[in-house]
C-alpha cells in the first residue's frame, strides 16, 4: 500500500513526489514514453540555468533527484484508476497497485484521430472512455480506434458487454491480443443521427454501432472520465489545492490548463504534494 502514487514524471510529478517523500511518506512515481518536455531542444526561461538546458536533461536529472531521495520510479503504462473503497487500485498491464492518494501529472495528451466523422458523432457513437460509456452498448457491435495496450484495454472492458468487438488499428501495426483486429486505414466514421458505419480508404465498410477512440496511452482526461473528476474543456478542474472533486485525486502541470511551463508545474506539483501529505496524515 502506497501513500501517494503519481502518475507522470515530468517537473510537476517529480515535484511532488520530492515533497512527499521529505514528509517520510511512501511515495510510488509511474511513468511511460516520451514527455513533451524530452522533444524541447533547449530551454532557457528556467531559473538557475544561464546557459540553458534541453528538456531531455532536465526531465532525467529530475527523476534522478527523486530517485536519490530514495522515491521509487518505475516506467510502467497505467491503464487505468478504480476506486476500492477509500483507497484506489493503479492498473497497469502487469501489476496493479493500491494506493491511499493519486497525484495525475501525466500532462494534457488527449489524442484524436484525424478522421473524417470523429467530432461530428462526438457522443453520437463516439467515445473516449470504455467503462464510462460501454453500458450503452450492451449486445452492440463496437470498434476501438488505436493498437496499443490500452486500446487492448479498453476492449476488454467493453467485452463485458458487448456482443462484438473489433480493434481498428488504421493502417498501423496489429497488437498481440485476442480480439478481431482491422488494419485497414479509415477513410471516414458514417451515419445520420448516430454511427452506423466505418469507411475505409481500399472501399470496403464495416457495419457498427460505436466506436471507441483509445490511441497511444491513457491520459488526465481518460482517468478523469473514468472517476468522475470535473473537467473544464480538457483540462481537469482543482482548487488552490490541487485537490479535484474526488476526494483523494489531485492533479498539477499541464493538465490543469493556465501557463504551460516549467515553473508553473514544479509549483504545482510542490502544492499538489503537500496536500496529498495532509490528506493522508488527517486519515
Amino acid at each position: 500500500m502506497y501513500d501517494v502514487t503519481i502518475i507522470g514524471a515530468g517537473p510537476a510529478g517529480i515535484s511532488a513526489a520530492i515533497y512527499v517523500k521529505r514528509a517520510n511518506l511512501n511515495v510510488l512515481v509511474l511513468y511511460f514514453g516520451e514527455s513533451n518536455l524530452e522533444q524541447a531542444s533547449k530551454i532557457d526561461n528556467y531559473y538557475g540555468f544561464a546557459d540553458g538546458i534541453s528538456g531531455e536533461d532536465l526531465f532525467k536529472n529530475g527523476i534522478k533527484q527523486a530517485q536519490n531521495l530514495g522515491v521509487e520510479v518505475k516506467e510502467l503504462e497505467v491503464l487505468g484508476i478504480e476506486p476500492v473503497g477509500e483507497t484506489f487500485n493503479v492498473k497497469t498491464e502487469n501489476e496493479n497497485f493500491e494506493t491511499k492518494t493519486v497525484i495525475i501529472a501525466t500532462g494534457n495528451r488527449k489524442l484524436k484521430p484525424n478522421i473524417k466523422g470523429i467530432e461530428e458523432f462526438e457522443g453520437k457513437g463516439i467515445s473516449y472512455c470504455a467503462i464510462c460509456d460501454a453500458f450503452f452498448y450492451r449486445n452492440k457491435n463496437v470498434a476501438v480506434i488505436g493498437n496499443g495496450k490500452f486500446a487492448v484495454n479498453e476492449a476488454t472492458e467493453l467485452s463485458h458487454v458487448a456482443s462484438k468487438i473489433t480493434i481498428l488499428t488504421n493502417g498501423l501495426k496489429k497488437p498481440e491480443c485476442e480480439f478481431e483486429v482491422n488494419t485497414n486505414i479509415i477513410n471516414a466514421i458514417k451515419g445520420e443521427n448516430r454511427v452506423t458505419e466505418v469507411e475505409f480508404e481500399d472501399g470496403s465498410k464495416m457495419q457498427i454501432d460505436g466506436v471507441f477512440i483509445a490511441l497511444g496511452e491513457a491520459g488526465a482526461s481518460d482517468f478523469a472520465k473514468t472517476l468522475g473528476i470535473m473537467q473544464e474543456g480538457d483540462n481537469i478542474k482543482i482548487n488552490e489545492k490541487m485537490e479535484t472533486n474526488v476526494p483523494g485525486i489531485y492533479a498539477c502541470g499541464n493538465i490543469t490548463g493556465g501557463l504551460l511551463q516549467v515553473c508553473k508545474a514544479v509549483y504545482e506539483g510542490a502544492e499538489a504534494g503537500l496536500s496529498a501529505v495532509n490528506y493522508v496524515r488527517a486519515k
